[in-house]
C-alpha cells in the first residue's frame, strides 16, 4: 500500500486536490450561520406579532420557521457528508453525538438524502403555497406543483439508479453496529 510520501507527484497532486472543497465547506457553515439569523429573526417577528396574526399568519410564519430548520440540515448533510466523504475521515467512532447516517455515508447514499431533503423542503413551500392560494393565481400553484412532482420524480430516479448499481445485497448498506 503507498502512503503520501511515496506517491508520485501527479497522483499526489490529484488525490491532494480534495482538500480545495475545504474553503466550500466553510462557506456553507457560513451560510449556516447566516440561516440561525433568519431563524431568530422570523421567531422574534412571530412572537412580537402574535396578538396581530391571524391563525394562518401563525401557520405561515411556523411553516418558514420548519423551512429554515429543513435547509439547515440539509446544509449540515452536505457540509458533514460531504467533508466525510470526498476530502477526510472526521473520525467520530464512539462519540455520544455522531450522526447514525454518517457510518455508511458515501456519494450515492449522499445524493438520496439530499434528494429526499429537497422534497421535504419542496413540501413545505407547496403547503405554505396551498394555505395561501387565495392570494395566488393558478399558474403560480401550478408551477409550484410540477416542480414539486419533478423533484420526486428525481428521487426516485436517484433511489432507483443507486438500488440498480449495488454491486451487493442490501443487508451490506446496513450501519455499523
Amino acid at each position: 500500500m503507498q502512503t503520501a510520501k511515496t506517491l508520485k507527484p501527479l497522483p499526489w497532486l490529484l488525490f491532494g486536490s480534495r482538500w480545495l472543497q475545504l474553503p466550500l465547506y466553510f462557506g456553507l457553515i457560513v451560510a449556516q450561520c447566516v440561516y440561525v439569523v433568519q431563524f431568530m429573526r422570523e421567531l422574534w417577528h412571530l412572537v412580537a406579532e402574535v396578538g396581530k396574526f391571524d391563525e394562518t399568519m401563525i401557520m405561515l410564519t411556523v411553516l418558514g420557521l420548519i423551512d429554515v430548520v429543513m435547509i439547515s440540515n440539509l446544509l449540515i448533510m452536505v457540509t458533514i457528508g460531504g467533508y466525510e466523504t470526498f476530502v477526510s475521515r472526521l473520525h467520530l467512532e464512539g462519540h455520544p453525538d455522531e450522526p447514525e447516517w454518517l457510518s455508511h455515508v458515501n456519494a450515492n447514499v449522499l445524493k438520496v438524502k439530499l434528494a429526499t431533503a429537497i422534497i421535504g423542503i419542496s413540501s413545505i413551500h407547496l403547503l405554505k403555497t396551498f394555505i395561501n392560494a387565495q392570494n395566488l393565481d393558478e399558474k403560480t400553484m401550478f408551477w409550484q406543483v410540477t416542480i414539486h412532482i419533478t423533484f420526486l420524480v428525481s428521487a426516485i430516479a436517484i433511489a432507483a439508479i443507486d438500488r440498480i448499481m449495488l454491486p451487493y445485497p442490501l443487508a451490506a448498506h446496513a450501519p455499523r453496529e
